[in-house]
């Protein structure tokens, strides 16, 4: 049976929530939670976005419905004081340089180095040369940290006409994602490897390469042709020691790190380096811990 709902949404521009009424519709209420929906901010027009908070309404003919007058129509959230529903965490300015990776519809695979505008613990707002779609499926890199996570395209804006303000939310929110600093401190080292992976189209290749620097669970390389997108496996060879690592980041091109590639060691029994790496430095003591009596 068909039923009613309203929807409480917020602009991604501001903090300013709208309320929308829904009309006969056969989703369930998990469902109406998970779907973006378009609505009318008073302050910035035509937005979308994910409801923050949803309830059923009684049908439009009901007395009790003369609140909300028209089904379609954004009606501003009430002044009225209320239960705050809390935030999954208060977005913050901040640039942060990230890799953005899948694929994009017709545009078929693509990678992307930016950085964020505006993050959270619920994800990012990027901008992006790439043309997404709501919906889609795909992949961010914390370039610093090297930390991946698999995210959802939830807000597009036309920033400009080629660019797009992207709105990607993780699958849950993830407290400390963007401060997280590099696992690993880095050292500037230069050695020669022999790199074996497979082109783009398939086929094998063998070449030499150069390490930029190194740390305990990967390395930067430099003088990589081959590979043009992020998540490719490639075996790295150092004389006679050998190891698998995966492709985090490729430099953009026109750019210092143009032909360099970030990669994670995946087989961490293995050390092909033999090179003495600094350790990870120590967490800091908890805040509420009390000096040692003297």
């Amino acid at each position: 049976m068909p039923r009613n709902f309203a929807i409480r949404l917020r602009c991604p521009h501001g903090d300013s929530d709208s309320w929308v009424t829904l009309s006969n519709r056969e989703e369930s209420l998990e469902q109406i939670l998970q779907q973006t929906w378009e609505f009318k901010c008073r302050e910035h027009g035509l937005q979308q976005g994910i409801p923050q908070e949803v309830m059923e309404v009684a049908p439009l003919d009901d007395p009790r419905h003369s609140q909300i007058s028209q089904p379609t129509f954004a009606v501003p959230f009430p002044n009225a004081p209320e239960k705050k529903i809390p935030r999954s965490g208060e977005r913050i300015p901040m640039r942060v340089p990230v890799v953005i990776y899948g694929f994009a519809g017709k545009g078929g695979a693509f990678h992307e180095d930016t950085e964020t505008v505006i993050v959270n613990p619920s994800g990012a707002l990027v901008t992006l040369k790439t043309k997404l779609a709501l919906g889609d499926t795909v992949f961010l890199i914390h370039k610093s940290s090297r930390e991946e996570q698999e995210v959802r395209v939830v807000y597009l804006d036309a920033y400009s006409d080629r660019e797009t303000r992207v709105g990607l939310a993780f699958k849950q929110p993830i407290s400390d994602f963007w401060k997280k600093n590099r696992k690993k401190p880095r050292v500037p080292k230069t050695l020669r490897v022999i790199v074996k992976g497979t082109d783009p189209k398939g086929h094998p290749f063998v070449q030499s390469a150069y390490t930029v620097d190194l740390s305990q669970d990967g390395a930067r390389l430099d003088g990589i042709g081959f590979l043009t997108s992020p998540g490719q496996t490639i075996e790295v060879r150092r004389l006679w020691r050998k190891a698998r690592f995966r492709v985090v980041w490729i430099g953009q091109v026109g750019t210092t790190e143009s032909n360099q590639v970030g990669v994670f060691g995946l087989q961490s029994e293995k050390d092909i380096w033999r090179v003495e790496l600094p350790k990870a430095a120590a967490a800091p003591p908890p805040q509420d811990s009390k000096p040692p009596k003297k």
